[in-house]
């Protein structure tokens, strides 16, 4: 059972979001959207220096509404392209012996595949030392640290040279979609440490909020900052072979002119972290809790897309207890209805805020994954999925559910359910910090690597 630390905390966080969501019934909508609510949760400042192994930056996407990003780079991006073998072939996992579903994991169960007893990942536990002056990719951290003409910018910019490619994941929030940020302190927190431990580029979405903004706002979103990754790729390529271009003396001169209308147009768009250190032919998309029913849209819209979102190939998502909910009540519905942090009263009033007034349905396509006549690519074509759920959480049955309907079709679905745990145990601000958090933070690493590694270098269970 929780702790009696936890019980308490749900009590009051209980509390707390019934006001909310109470004050939220009549609160007005808008075009442009909000995406935080700060005078509710902590904000994290970015920082563009790798003071703790990760540098960030916030970038707003879309100038007609308030969608934004957080980026997070890992320092292992300032490897040589060459190091990239190099590193995956140190952080090999070595093969579990032992059943997943034996009993003698006390953290979680497993369903659908085998999965490794703990990360031994020396390549991020015990494999570098970095210096404060120097760290052991060669480069000095002076260089860590530059300072643009105008004297404001002191931040991480790209050169020529250690430019290592990372994969990308884009990250959805949780928050009952009226609620979070990606840029809060916890939210914040969660990104630093999946970063570090799948070594990839994280991209946080700020999607707008309910009830200002209804649905399909929030999916929307999402689907937009996957197409703007997709723009990124694109333009990285072309300033690249602008840059080629230039350099080839007579040839440049007779289309000069062509040349700075394309150059204006991209090094004005092209973001400088992903251009050098993205890879969006490994992307992978992750939601936690209403984060995961827009990731798992966003999967099934690039699916449909296919090659028209060409660079970008999304190869895995994972869904962390996903917000799904129906009619037909499950078994964990009825018996943990009134369970921690989210009930299942309080959730439902988040739907309603959420879902277009008059379209209230619990079988909405938004809520309910395995509604018939959902639309969509068949399942068949989605990606690889890994779901992680709570014991203690009502929303479990149904996500396994849809993982089971997943691996039917012979898509890799595993489902981590971690023994003791409530819904959002791996990213609320006060479990942050636990060992459950910790173990679960390395199992999706462990999985998502055997996706994103480069060929040759794959994980073996």
């Amino acid at each position: 059972m929780p702790s009696v630390a936890v019980k308490l905390y749900s009590v009051f966080f209980k509390f707390m979001l019934k006001h909310r969501l109470q004050n939220r019934t009549n609160a007005g909508g808008s075009s442009y959207g909000v995406t935080s609510r700060p005078d509710e949760e902590s904000v994290a400042a970015s920082n563009p220096v790798f003071t703790d192994g990760v540098a960030t930056k916030d970038l707003h996407i879309d100038p007609t509404t308030s969608v934004s990003i957080r980026i997070f780079l890992p320092e292992t991006c300032l490897g040589s392209p060459d190091s990239d073998l190099r590193a995956q072939s140190k952080s090999r996992v070595k093969p579990s012996t032992r059943l997943p579903d034996s009993g003698s994991d006390p953290r979680r169960n497993s369903y659908g595949a085998a999965t490794t007893d703990n990360v031994t990942d020396t390549h991020y536990k015990n494999g570098h030392s970095f210096n404060h002056r120097r760290n052991s990719y060669g480069c000095n951290a002076d260089d860590l640290a530059l300072k643009s003409e105008n004297g404001v910018y002191r931040g991480y910019s790209p050169s020529s040279k250690n430019c290592r490619k990372l994969p990308v994941m884009l990250q959805f929030h949780g928050g009952g979609f009226v609620s979070g940020s990606n840029d809060s302190a916890s939210n914040d927190f969660f990104c630093r440490r999946i970063a570090k431990l799948c070594d990839v580029i994280v991209i946080a979405v700020g999607y707008r909020l309910a009830p200002e903004d209804r649905y399909p706002a929030a999916f929307e979103d999402g689907l937009k900052v996957l197409h703007w990754l997709a723009k990124q790729a694109n333009l990285a390529e072309c300033s690249k072979s602008l840059g080629n271009r230039r350099g080839g003396g007579g040839d440049m001169k007779k289309s000069d002119s062509h040349g700075h209308i394309a150059d204006a147009f991209g090094a004005s768009m092209v973001e400088p972290w992903l251009a050098a250190h993205g890879d969006p032919s490994r992307c992978v998309l992750l939601g936690v809790s209403c984060g995961g029913n827009i990731a798992d849209y966003v999967a099934r819209k690039a699916v449909e897309a296919g090659k028209l979102l060409d660079p970008v190939k999304v190869v895995a998502q994972v869904l962390m207890y996903p917000f799904f909910i129906g009619n037909v009540p499950t078994h964990s519905e009825i018996k943990l209805a009134n369970s921690y942090f989210y009930d299942k009263a309080m959730c439902i009033l988040a739907w309603k805020l959420f879902l277009p007034e008059g379209e209230f349905d619990l079988d909405h396509p938004a809520a309910n994954p395995l509604v018939p006549g959902r639309g969509g690519p068949p399942l068949k074509r989605m990606p690889p999925t890994l779901t992680i759920v709570a014991e203690h959480d009502w929303m479990r049955d149904r996500a396994i559910a849809y993982s089971e309907e997943l691996r039917k079709v012979n898509v890799d679905a595993p489902v981590l359910e971690y023994k003791d745990a409530v819904h959002e145990f791996a990213t609320l601000d006060m479990l942050l910090k636990t060992p459950q958090s910790q173990a679960c933070a390395e199992d999706i690493a462990i999985w998502v690597k055997k996706y994103i590694s480069l060929r040759g270098h794959e994980f073996s269970y």
